[in-house]
Formats: structure tokens, C-alpha cells, sequence
């Protein structure tokens, strides 16, 4: 996975792994979650790669509109 960049300083996502059709996304809590096209939906997982890579705001996007969404819980 991928440290992300944290630009705010105040994030909870602390690393991430982009595929075609999914991410994986690592907590500061240590947990990591699958977000998927299936369980967050296209456009919505394509703003999450996209806030993953500029290195803000994806931890406020997943509070928001992706929370419960996941598609697994990978540990």
C-alpha cells in the first residue's frame, strides 16, 4: 500500500492501494477496507482514487457519503 500524503495533517486514511475496479484503503486505526465500484458505486470510487492521490480529503469523503459502504473488511 501507499502512504497517503495527509496534506491537512489531520486524516484518518493513512496508506491506499488503487486497482481498475477498487481500493483498498488503510485507517490509522489499523484496519483496511475494500471499496469497490459494486459497493460505493463508479463515480464515487472514482473521486475516492482521485482524493487518494491528491493526498486530502479522502478521509472526509468516506465519512460522508462511503462510511458503510465498504465491501469488506480486510483486517
Amino acid at each position: 500500500m501507499k502512504k497517503y500524503k495527509n496534506l491537512s495533517g489531520k486524516s484518518t486514511v493513512a496508506a491506499f492501494e488503487i486497482a481498475k475496479d477498487y481500493m483498498k484503503i488503510g485507517f490509522t486505526s489499523h484496519e483496511v477496507y475494500r471499496y469497490s465500484n459494486q459497493s460505493v458505486g463508479g463515480e464515487n470510487l472514482k473521486q475516492m482514487k482521485t482524493l487518494a492521490l491528491a493526498g486530502k480529503g479522502l478521509g472526509t469523503f468516506i465519512e460522508t457519503k462511503a462510511k458503510d459502504k465498504s465491501d469488506r473488511k480486510i483486517r
